[in-house]
């Protein structure tokens, strides 16, 4: 029997056990467990829920899905599920913390904000609009990343980014910056809302304009003047235009996390189709590619022909681990099929690096993709989809879940775990269609349907043993950490579960704002990012 809890459920439940919900936001703490009651996290070191290694508790968070594995989950101990977010200020949208409860701190983000957060470096970085200037001579739609002070939330420095111009066809208003940075020592990257993939200088321009580009006022300006840069600017290393170097046409917006493998930088280019939904501008251009980290360059690129069967657009991110006992690239095509690569490109016949692939996996049933021998349309609620969550890899194991853009509403879906081989290990046609991420640990899956449920799978077997119905729409990604799953809904309420097969729910926090984004974690501490706010949850 499959248990089934949704939120009214739950707050029955809970007013009968010392709990009580106005509306939707907790006014009683929770009673504490033991773990919770531990003033500061041990040096004690710990078998990680990935299996794959040990590791202390998680310092940083320093790129989408906490490394190449793409796996979200996180080692914590104590972390509250009494908690408080505040109000917001009428005039100033700012966060009142007065009488809030374990929030370290809250900071002003855009209007909306789909970039998951990183933390590395004492930093925290997060995408967002520009809807809230944190520069008023650069008003106007634009993509931001913030940098901010990790203990404090204070606002260190900005990149600002131009829009594209082309409206919702491939940079869609005011939805700012899709992309999470992955940082590594003293730079990251990231893809920006105009195709770029983009390196930068951690410290922005407080240490100095290193280069090779000196022309920062001139990139962030959208007339041709030059715009003032100080020491709360962005410093930009390099940039390689994808659309100008390799003719991709982004779909809505431009939307991967890159990941790193040694010197190399893995990204998908989020080609797709035209406003039409039925032209593809570029069919040979690549979906994804790997540069130099260091120079930009371009060193390889997918030659499995994607972009000539992709059905929206290539948004997923690319993960990197062990498949059995190879190490591959492993991504979600924007075509409905799961590859692996050959991390290292090689040559062909023209000298063109390319990425040789070692499998292909149609993540859609026959059923979705044909009936009665004739295709069944895309954007229908039986017809195929891509893959746009990214692809988990755990205990040499590849698990993934296909979806569509939100504006297509519900539709069939299928998650799956693949093994070494590129065959099923295991599928199941129970969750439908996923934009999300999942997270395994110890053994069990944890995976979000658009829908609003949230699902709890054996990771060897597939044996599905709960549901949780949010009864809210959800865009963001489980996490696992302290023992608990954390998830944000659309309609602004955090589900805080007990991780396990046995399911339970331990709090539902009301935000003030939506959450899109996925909780992380770092220092003992959830980042939970709304549409218009970042909040720093932990024990105070």
């Amino acid at each position: 029997m499959i248990l089934r809890l949704n939120s009214q459920n739950y707050i029955a439940m809970k007013i009968s056990t010392g709990l009580l919900f106005t509306g939707l936001t907790l006014l009683v703490s929770c009673k504490e467990t033991p773990a919770e009651k531990s003033e500061e996290p041990t040096a004690k070191v710990e078998t990680t829920a990935s299996g794959t290694a040990a590791f202390e508790i998680t310092k940083e968070w320093p790129m989408w899905g906490y490394d190449g594995t793409r796996n979200m989950v996180g080692n914590a101990k104590g972390l509250p599920v009494d908690i408080l977010p505040g109000e917001l200020d009428d005039d100033t949208e700012a966060a009142l913390l007065d009488e809030s409860k374990n929030i370290k701190w809250a900071s002003k983000l855009g209007s909306q904000a789909y970039g998951n957060t990183v933390v590395a470096g004492g930093r925290v970085y997060v995408g967002t609009n520009n809807e809230s200037p944190r520069d008023e001579k650069q008003q106007g739609d634009r993509g931001v990343l913030m940098a901010l002070d990790e203990k404090t939330g204070e606002y260190l420095w900005q990149l600002v980014i131009p829009k594209l111009g082309a409206g919702k066809v491939s940079d869609w208003e005011y939805v700012g910056l899709c992309s999470s940075p992955a940082v590594e020592g003293d730079r990251m990257w990231l893809v920006t809302n105009r195709g770029e993939v983009i390196c930068l200088d951690v410290n922005g321009m407080a240490n100095g304009n290193d280069g090779p580009f000196k022309d920062e006022a001139k990139y962030s300006s959208t007339d041709g003047t030059p715009v003032v840069i100080d020491d709360k600017s962005a410093d930009i290393i390099w940039i390689y235009d994808m659309r100008a170097e390799l003719g991709i046409f982004p779909h809505n917006v431009s939307s991967c996390s890159p990941v790193l493998v040694g010197d190399m930088l893995f990204t998908a280019t989020s080609n797709g189709v035209d406003w039409s939904h039925t032209n593809i501008p570029n069919e040979g251009a690549p979906s994804l590619v790997a540069l130099d980290k260091n120079s930009g360059e371009l060193v390889g690129e997918e030659a499995a022909g994607v972009s000539s069967r992709v059905l929206h657009a290539s948004w997923s991110s690319p993960a990197h681990g062990k498949i059995g006992e190879k190490d591959a690239i492993v991504w979600g095509g924007g075509d409905g099929f799961v590859y692996a690569f050959e991390p290292t490109p090689v040559p062909d016949e023209e000298g063109f690096g390319i990425l040789k692939e070692l499998w292909r996996h149609n993540c859609n049933p026959v059923e979705y993709r044909e009936k009665d021998g004739k295709p069944i349309k895309y954007a229908t609620y039986a017809g195929p989809s891509e893959v746009i969550g990214t692809t988990v890899i755990y205990d040499g194991l590849v698990y993934t879940m296909i979806g569509q853009d939100p504006e297509h509403g519900d539709g069939v879906g299928l998650i799956t775990c693949i093994g070494a081989d590129g065959k099923t290990v295991w599928s199941s046609k129970e969750i439908g269609r996923s934009i999300s991420t999942m997270s395994v640990a110890d053994g069990l899956v944890y995976a979000a349907e658009y829908d609003g449920d949230i699902h709890c799978y054996d990771a060897k077997t597939g044996k599905q043993y709960w549901v949780h119905e949010t009864q809210s729409r959800i865009w963001g990604s489980t996490l696992v950490a302290d023992g608990k799953v954390w998830l944000g809904t659309e309609d602004g309420e955090l589900h805080i579960l007990k991780a396990g097969k046995e399911l339970e729910q331990l709090a539902l926090i009301e935000f003030p704002a939506p959450i899109y984004s996925s909780a992380m974690v770092a220092n003992n501490t959830v980042y939970i990012a709304t549409q218009t706010h970042i909040y720093a949850i932990g024990k105070k």
